[in-house]
């Protein structure tokens, strides 16, 4: 016979239309807030001026603007939607092409597009709606239009709603490509789209109002086969809007491997490697980093299963509390002893180069880097469909 038990609510508010709040008896409850009372005490003792530092301040290795050299420009035009914090606007400015408009909801994700293109038109906020753009304004004079829809409504996070999930944004890309008719659309989202779970949300929504006018081919990426040490699987649908272009085009071939078993291609850099740690016999790639804002309430932790915990485990890397610089993770040490990280660590395993900042409060920064496409995998994209226009 099965006792039942004594549920009680969390003190924690939240606006959170979604939000599921987990079943947990109080003694349950009571042993997250032990933990997150001695996390904020250790915090705390870490910002003392007189506090021992545990860890060296790590120097990287890894390099992502080495994995995108800057490309002459080549006239074609882009626009921007869901730019989030910049992966995919950065990938296709290092390829080349010529920067008209990017429009994201978060304001401090649009601050950081403006600090880090000052020249860039960047729509934030309320402006950056993409809702409420009339977007006839750009037809016949963009070459490529690119966007992240939220991912959320297909996620594991995000509990997989699809079209019931008032998050979902991909009518509204297609509202756009369908105003706009540019040349090429390229659109991004989590593998999870691309499987049966979602086969008829993909035909009604994205294909049936597209496939008529466009020539759409739908690929998956792995980042570190493009130089990234992240497992990251993620579904592209590239459209075109001339049949022969559509034809012409090849996707990105991969130009890494992730270990030395499976051909002749280079082994991809280790997460450790890449963050300048000391050799512990073991290394790999990070697994998927996940977004701060994916959830119910916003976190500084990266976490994404518990399978990723282990590998985390393995790596000797903590991925909770993610500290708000190199300096302020060398002091504040994880009680396991194991590296913590930082924004900018985060941000290099995600594929950004050091001097792409973010903007916000930390949770805010891990938000925009786990919400982005990885930048160097989007300037192979970039780069294949800037070559089917020669």
């Amino acid at each position: 016979m099965t006792l039942a038990r004594d549920f009680v609510p969390s003190r924690i508010k939240t606006s959170d239309p979604l939000h599921e709040p987990r079943m947990l008896t109080e003694a349950e409850r009571e042993v997250f807030r032990v933990r997150s009372r001695n996390a904020r005490r250790a915090k705390d003792t870490a910002s003392l001026s007189n506090h021992d530092v545990t860890h060296l301040v790590n120097k990287p290795t890894f390099d992502p603007a080495l994995l995108m050299p800057q490309q002459a420009r080549n006239g074609l035009t882009t626009l921007s939607l869901f730019s989030g914090g910049g992966g995919l606007d950065l990938g296709f400015d290092r390829a080349g092409f010529v920067h008209t408009g990017s429009w994201e909801l978060l304001d401090d994700a649009a601050s950081t597009l403006r600090r880090a293109r000052p020249d860039w038109a960047v729509f934030g906020g309320e402006a950056g709606d993409v809702r409420g753009v009339d977007w006839r304004q750009y037809k016949g004079n963009i070459a490529v239009m690119h966007g992240g829809p939220p991912c959320q409504p297909f996620s594991n996070a995000g509990k997989q709603r699809g079209a019931s999930d008032p998050r979902d944004m991909w009518p509204e890309f297609v509202r756009a490509v369908l105003a706009v008719k540019p040349e090429v659309f390229v659109a991004e989202n989590v593998a999870a789209l691309a499987t049966a779970r979602f086969t008829d949300y993909v035909a009604t929504t994205i294909m049936s109002p597209l496939s008529s006018q466009y020539t759409i081919h739908q690929v998956k990426l792995q980042a570190y086969e493009f130089g990234v040490p992240q497992a990251r699987r993620r579904v592209f649908f590239v459209g075109f809007l001339s049949a022969r272009q559509g034809a012409k085009w090849a996707p990105p071939v991969p130009k890494f491997q992730r270990n030395t078993d499976l051909g002749n291609l280079p082994v991809v850099v280790g997460a450790r490697q890449a963050l300048g740690l000391q050799p512990i016999g073991f290394d790999d790639v990070s697994p998927t980093i996940r977004s701060g804002l994916s959830g119910p309430r916003f976190t500084t932790s990266i976490l994404s299963s518990v399978s990723a915990q282990r590998r985390y485990e393995a790596l000797q890397i903590w991925p909770n509390g993610v500290a708000i610089d190199r300096q302020a993770a060398a002091r504040f040490a994880a009680k396991n002893g194991h590296f913590r990280l930082s924004v900018a660590d985060v941000a290099l395993l995600q594929g950004f180069p050091e001097w792409w900042t973010f903007e916000g409060a930390t949770y805010m920064k891990l938000g925009q880097i786990g919400n982005s496409v990885v930048p160097p995998v989007a300037y192979e994209v970039a780069g294949s469909v800037a070559a089917s226009f020669k």
